[in-house]
């Protein structure tokens, strides 16, 4: 039997803004190694929609000072604060745009671990496979899935299908697994913990349905009001979505995708000031992940 390992193993291994504030910098520590989340097989950073109200080299420099060196890239944001020129498939033709953002990665030692939420179409793949980036967040039309299937096998890059709030078409995991029982296993899960905790879903349980299919995760924890409603994102572990038993479970399933699997810190509150709150989260996930590590010691 094929299984999940073995197809993915080897195949998929690719590997408005406003001015920058330097009082948005905080003085957090650099890891000088991620020891602990490399054994999971974990790649931390923010979803660059957390910084939106930035530049790409701005983004990159806060996420830099939040201790993290991967992100999610956002098409549509600006490359820099003093042109209009964005990340985008427009790259593709114009070289010089692609270079820049290849050298600000290489300037800041980052690399992009996902892209979205971005349509899952050849020029996004194309984008990613020049970029380097093994996964895709995409919501796309069910009815296209198998067009989308013949795209990760052709680029060798996943597809994360990525979860909206009820009643969002992909709201729910027996939906996807549901829609992508005859897809490849290129094709799966981005697991927003937050969406499905809005949504009303228990986001441990859904983590749990979703084992074998979970590519990546855009990571929150958020507050529920008396009257139903939510507060804005709030640090790890200070909501009710449960963060550090999400990863727990997590770290029980097979990962060996040829890449470090892509959690996305999602951080939308506080817009122009939340890159001290992002640095927290980060801090957040590599001591959940040294718990995890040293309790199979």
């Amino acid at each position: 039997m094929i299984t999940r390992r073995v197809m993915l193993t080897g195949s998929l291994a690719l590997g408005g803004a406003a001015l920058f504030a330097p009082h948005l910098f905080s003085a957090f520590t650099i890891p000088a190694n991620r020891w602990y989340t490399t054994q999971l097989g974990w790649s931390i950073g923010p979803q660059l929609w957390s910084f939106n109200r930035f530049p790409f080299d701005e983004a990159l420099k806060m996420t830099i000072a939040s201790g993290a060196n991967s992100v999610e890239a956002i098409t549509g944001q600006r490359i820099s604060a003093n042109t209009e020129d964005r990340l985008s498939p427009d790259m593709l033709t114009n070289r010089a745009n692609l270079r820049r953002v290849k050298e600000l990665l290489s300037e800041h030692g980052c690399s992009i671990h996902a892209i979205g939420v971005a349509p899952a179409d050849r020029r996004h793949f194309e984008l990613a496979a020049e970029l380097n980036i093994p996964v895709i967040t995409s919501n796309p039309d069910p009815a296209g899935i198998e067009a989308v299937d013949r795209l990760t096998e052709e680029f060798g890059i996943c597809v994360a299908i990525h979860n909206h709030p009820r009643p969002h078409r992909w709201y729910s995991p027996e939906i996807v697994l549901e829609r992508l029982q005859d897809a490849s296993p290129r094709i799966g899960a981005c697991a927003d913990i937050g969406h499905w905790f809005r949504s009303g879903l228990d986001p441990l349980e859904c983590v749990k349905k979703l084992k074998g299919r979970i590519i990546s995760f855009h990571l929150e924890d958020v507050i529920r009001r008396a009257d139903g409603s939510f507060d804005g994102d709030v640090v790890y572990g200070q909501g009710e979505v449960g963060v550090a038993e999400i990863l727990k479970e997590f770290a029980t399933h097979d990962t060996n995708f040829g890449f470090k699997v892509p959690l996305s810190i999602e951080y939308e509150a506080d817009w122009y000031n939340n890159q001290p709150k992002v640095a927290e989260c980060v801090r957040f996930v590599d001591a959940t992940a040294r718990e995890i590590v040293r309790a199979r010691w």
